[in-house]
């Protein structure tokens, strides 16, 4: 019998089918039916879920590893970021970030007020409303806390007794003469950390002289830190005594058995640290379940761990574990931040400004301003130092303070909307330039504050006795 052309085919392609192995019959069905795994769960290598956090990695790949291997299949992508930088990132990359983690609420209230989140109110138990009266999530339900969050000084005990130093316990002690370049602090442009604990003493203190006692302070520093990160690490290090860090820094590397300590300035602020989904974040699903296993137990049992060392939001967490009797109880100490009022909004709508006003007074003019408080720090141990009235240097002294504490502009144009609306842009170093209004504002600040140092200087410096 002959067989025609579509006959031989056929049997051909039914030859073809039977040589098929065991082996590549399950592998067609693999992929054929991975993809409609991978839509059915919502989870795909090829779309990891996306953070920007400003947390070290040591502190989120713990946390990362744990979401992934309770929810098998996801996959998750760390961008890590100081928070201003993080801020900018998250403007110029709408769409593909879902979630962004940081300490700062401020930084989360400038995002609230471009509506880039999205609301969310976590499911989980047994986490307080409060945390020493500040409201632990957001109260409009676009980000909320994982974590408690405070500011603080550390230092290095093995440096502090080479050098003979006392150690510090509230921000006025920082900037006591005997600590003239023994400080290592971060900008706040630069540091969310920095920025709330430099917002902080303004609004305890108040404008004028809250940032006279920062200008204080900072004169003593011998140096500003790229990062925050970098200040706890020049402490632990050795290469300067003292160090303004966010808490777990400091928590963090006493554990890792670093001659440090911890200490909260009665005049401290304790807040949520947060996070919050992106209004256009590609899997929101999975990142509120990233945000619900945080709130777990056992996500709020892991930031115990030595290498994370963060304070749980949850109270329940600090009864179940045996804790170093060094680590703070936020919800058992009630002097612990309570008495502190702090202004989250007052902080969003000055935030640029602010940090804008840290670098040019400061950051900028750091050799001018540690020049003129060393000759009026010199001044003014003269005047304690002996009984017999100075009433020259006195003045001189009194007249140079004054000329050094100057601002700019006074605290209500710095919240004004219009006003702080023109700082958009940040200098990395001072040889930057920035354009348009924000430049031309920084540039007749920068012109006002280097006149009132050399004024300062040139005052004090006469009314001085030569020195030996």
């Amino acid at each position: 019998m002959t067989l025609s052309s579509k006959q031989l085919c056929f049997v051909n392609l039914r030859l073809q089918f039977y040589s098929f192995s065991a082996d590549r019959l399950v592998l067609l069905l693999i992929l054929l039916v991975s993809p409609c795994l991978a839509h059915a769960t919502g989870t795909s290598p090829k779309q990891p879920l996306v953070i920007v956090t400003s947390f070290p990695k040591q502190m989120t790949s713990i946390l990362k590893t744990a979401f992934e291997q309770n929810n098998p299949g996801a996959v998750i992508e760390i961008i890590n970021k100081k928070t201003s930088a993080g801020l900018k990132y998250l403007d110029n990359n709408k769409g593909e970030i879902d979630l962004f983690w940081v300490s700062a609420p401020d930084a989360f209230e400038v995002l609230k007020k471009k509506e880039m989140l999205k609301r969310y109110r976590p499911e989980a138990e047994g986490i307080p409303r409060r945390l020493s009266g500040y409201p632990v999530n957001d109260p409009d339900g676009y980000y909320c806390g994982f974590a408690a969050a405070g500011y603080g000084i550390m230092w290095n005990r093995d440096y502090l007794q080479t050098h003979n130093l006392a150690a510090p316990r509230e921000w006025i002690d920082l900037a006591r003469p005997e600590y003239r370049g023994h400080l290592g602090l971060s900008a706040p442009s630069r540091s969310g950390t920095t920025h709330l604990t430099i917002e902080a003493i303004l609004q305890l203190r108040g404008w004028e002289r809250g940032w006279a006692l920062i200008k204080a302070v900072a004169a003593n520093a011998k140096t500003i830190t790229a990062k925050s990160g970098d200040v706890p690490k020049g402490v632990a290090a050795g290469e300067f005594g003292i160090g303004i860090v966010i808490d777990f820094y400091g928590l963090m590397t006493k554990a890792d058995g670093a001659p440090v300590e911890f200490v909260y300035p009665a005049e401290t602020v304790l807040v949520p640290a947060n996070i919050a989904i992106l209004k256009e974040a590609p899997q929101p699903e999975l990142a509120g379940r990233f945000i619900e296993f945080l709130l777990s137990p056992q996500g709020q049992q892991l930031l115990l761990e030595p290498q994370i060392s963060r304070l749980p939001i949850r109270p329940a967490t600090y009864l179940e574990n045996k804790l170093p009797e060094y680590f703070p109880r936020p919800f058992g100490a009630r002097e612990l931040g309570a008495h502190v009022a702090f202004d989250v909004r007052k902080s969003r709508r000055r935030y640029n400004v602010v940090n804008s006003l840290f670098d040019v007074m400061i950051t900028y003019r750091l050799d001018e301003l540690r020049e003129v408080m060393a000759s009026i720090q010199r001044a003014e141990t003269l005047l304690q130092s002996t009984s017999r009235a100075q009433p020259a240097l006195a003045g001189a002294t009194a007249r140079a303070h004054t000329l050094i504490s100057r601002i700019p502009i006074d605290e209500l144009t710095a919240g004004d909307p219009h006003f702080a609306g023109k700082f958009t842009k940040k200098r990395k170093k001072s040889t930057d330039t920035v354009t348009g209004e924000q430049g031309e504002i920084e540039k007749s600040w920068d012109a006002f504050v280097a006149s009132n140092y050399r004024k300062a200087k040139k005052i004090i410096d006469t009314a001085l006795p030569p020195a030996d």
